[in-house]
């Protein structure tokens, strides 16, 4: 478990640096004219704007900007801001951002963990039932629609029959989120309960629960203690990463509703050339990733101490 736990940390923080050092690379392939606004282009002669770029440390060998990029993530020094908010920490500038698409992801996963995994259930009592068609159809509709339409949907029916809000407020946030929360929940929701049926549904057909009916255990007992349980130790694998996943945002939904997070942040930061923001957000995405799937490994595991992650020859 140890040797395991170790060899993944390792594998995930290469894999992290690996992503962070092409991201690098890409925004410096980028004509240096970017480092610049539209003002400064016009007002800079070509002395000023080189000058900027020896202390901003761009004409540099790239092997020694590399070197200083890797100490800055060592030592968690993100840099400033340039554009989205000018001399501002990158930390400072992205908390806040984070602080809204963390809550905002962790109520829709909650909500998508347990709707999702009781549909799920449901279906498999009920199969080939009203239950479960309906189930199936919400799955298909979701993963067939577009987004942007489902959300479209959900939008018109909560601002025209309910009275909701569509865009976020600062003011009433409590009230104003629930819209981006059912809209970030509706994939999740059928994800879950998609898997939580295919999982039962593959155990009510093993040899064990029709030798469990035979010596008379009862239906309840089958599917709590046996089908549910068995059912749950490959689903308990993705919690993890949805959870990480859920926390960066949503960049769609939250560009729809206007959510202040993470997800507009990015692309605002990419067409406006704030290079620092823009490796930040690429780190922290990668390290939720990463992190979720590391994560799930380890909780499957725990929930079945019957799973070995490694065993001879290191396999898993």
């Amino acid at each position: 478990m140890i040797k395991y736990t170790a060899k993944r940390l390792f594998q995930s923080l290469l894999t992290v640096l690996i992503i962070a050092t092409i991201v690098f690379l890409l925004m410096r392939l980028l004509p240096t004219d970017y480092f610049f606004t539209e003002d400064q282009l016009m007002k800079l002669t070509e002395e000023q704007k080189t000058e900027q770029l020896q202390a901003a440390g761009l004409l540099d060998p790239i092997g020694q900007q590399l070197v200083r990029f890797y100490g800055q993530i060592i030592r968690l020094d993100f840099g400033t801001s340039r554009r989205i908010q000018s001399g501002v920490a990158v930390i400072k500038v992205i908390g806040s951002k984070f602080a809204v698409s963390m809550r905002l992801g962790c109520i829709s996963l909650v909500i998508s963990l347990i709707v999702g995994v009781l549909l799920g259930i449901l279906q498999t009592l009920f199969k080939d039932r009203i239950v479960d068609h309906v189930g199936t159809a919400y799955t298909i509709f979701v993963n067939a629609v577009p987004s942007l339409v489902s959300y479209s949907l959900v939008s018109y029916f909560c601002a025209k029959v309910l009275g909701l809000p569509t865009l976020y407020s600062t003011r009433d946030p409590v009230t104003s989120s629930i819209v981006p929360i059912i809209c970030l929940s509706l994939a999740s929701i059928a994800s879950y309960a998609l898997w939580t049926r295919r999982y039962m549904v593959d155990e009510l057909n093993k040899d064990y629960i029709k030798l469990a009916r035979v010596k008379g255990m009862s239906s309840r007992d089958i599917m709590v203690k046996q089908v549910f349980k068995n059912a749950f130790v490959p689903l308990v694998q993705y919690i993890p990463a949805s959870f990480l996943s859920t926390i960066g945002g949503s960049l769609l939904m939250e560009k729809l509703f206007s959510v202040p997070g993470m997800g507009p942040l990015l692309t605002d930061a990419i067409s406006r050339y704030d290079t620092s923001v823009v490796q930040t957000l690429t780190i922290i995405y990668a390290a939720l990733g990463v992190l979720g799937v590391f994560l799930g490994d380890i909780l499957m595991m725990l929930v079945d101490p019957r799973i070995k992650l490694t065993g001879k020859g290191e396999t898993r």
